[in-house]
C-alpha cells in the first residue's frame, strides 16, 4: 500500500520525537522558567465581541506549495499580525515538511506575550505537549486523522493538566468520533491531509454535525473576506490563515488589509 503524505509526515515525526527525547529529557523541559505561566485563551479571543476571528499563521513552506516565504522573520511578521488585529497566532514547528522550528515558537512568544499562540505540528506523543508549554504555546493542535480515540483522549488530558487549550482538527464526519469533551475548539481543515485536495464546502457540511458547545474554526484555502462572511453565517468563529498572508512580501500588511475588509 502506498504511503500518503500524512503517513510520511507521521513516520518522520516519530523518528524526530525519539531523537528529541534523547537530547532534552521531559523533566528538563519542565524546568523552564515560565513553564507554569497561565496560558492565553484562544477560545475566549475568538468569541469576544469585535474579534476579527483571524488566526494568522507563520508558515514558510508546505508539502503542497513548496517554498512560500523563506526570508520572512518570525518576530517581524508575528508582531505585525498582532498589530493588524489578529485574534491569535499559529506557528509551524514541523521542520521536515513545513520548514518550521521550535525556535520560531520561542521567538513569537517573546515578542507577543499577550496573544494566544497555537503550536502547529503533528502531535502524537505527550512529550510534544510538554515541549509546547515549555516553548511558549497556549494551544496545541491535535489532528484526528493521525490519532486513535484513545490517543486523542490521552493527549487532550495531558494538555489540560498543563493548562493548554486543545484544537482538534477534522476533515470528515467519521473523525468527529475522536473529538472528546475536553476539546476547546474544533477545526475543519478544508484540505484533505491524505490527498491535499482543497474544498471550502468541507467546513460548511461538517459545521452541521459539530455540537454547538464547541467553538468552530475553518482552516486552509481561505483567501477573501467573502469566504469568511460565508463561513461566519455557517457557525464559524475562527479562521486559520497562513499562505494568503505569507506568500506576499509583507504578510503583516496583507493581514491588516484582510481584516479591514472584513469590516471589523
Amino acid at each position: 500500500m502506498n504511503m500518503t503524505i500524512l503517513d510520511k509526515i507521521i513516520e518522520a515525526k516519530k523518528v524526530e520525537i525519539a531523537h528529541q527525547k534523547q537530547l532534552v529529557e521531559m523533566e528538563v523541559l519542565q524546568d523552564v522558567f515560565d513553564f507554569y505561566r497561565e496560558c492565553n485563551s484562544l477560545k475566549s479571543s475568538l468569541i469576544k465581541p469585535g474579534s476579527s476571528g483571524i488566526i494568522a499563521e507563520f508558515k514558510q513552506r508546505s508539502p503542497s506549495k513548496g517554498d512560500i516565504n523563506l526570508t520572512a522573520k518570525v518576530d517581524e511578521v508575528t508582531e505585525a499580525y498582532v498589530k493588524a488585529g489578529a485574534a491569535g497566532l499559529s506557528v509551524l514547528t514541523e521542520k521536515n515538511f513545513f520548514g518550521g522550528s521550535q525556535s520560531n515558537l520561542v521567538i513569537a512568544r517573546e515578542h507577543n506575550p499577550n496573544i494566544p499562540i497555537l503550536r502547529k505540528d503533528f502531535m502524537v506523543d505527550a512529550y510534544q505537549i510538554v515541549e509546547a508549554k515549555a516553548y511558549g504555546a497556549d494551544v496545541i493542535l491535535l489532528i484526528a486523522a493521525c490519532l486513535s480515540k484513545e490517543q486523542a483522549a490521552e493527549l487532550t488530558a495531558t494538555a489540560k493538566e498543563l493548562g493548554l487549550e486543545v484544537l482538534m482538527e477534522i476533515h470528515n464526519a467519521e473523525e468527529l468520533e475522536i473529538v472528546n469533551d475536553q476539546v476547546d475548539i474544533v477545526g475543519v481543515n478544508n484540505r484533505n491531509l491524505k490527498t491535499f485536495e482543497l474544498n471550502i464546502e468541507t467546513s460548511v457540511e461538517l459545521a452541521k454535525l459539530i455540537p454547538k458547545k464547541f467553538v468552530k474554526i475553518s482552516e486552509s484555502g481561505l483567501a477573501g473576506a467573502s469566504e469568511i462572511h460565508y463561513l461566519q453565517k455557517n457557525g464559524f468563529s475562527g479562521f486559520l490563515i497562513g499562505e494568503t498572508f505569507m506568500k506576499t512580501s509583507n504578510p503583516g500588511e496583507t493581514c491588516r488589509r484582510f481584516i479591514e475588509e472584513l469590516g471589523q
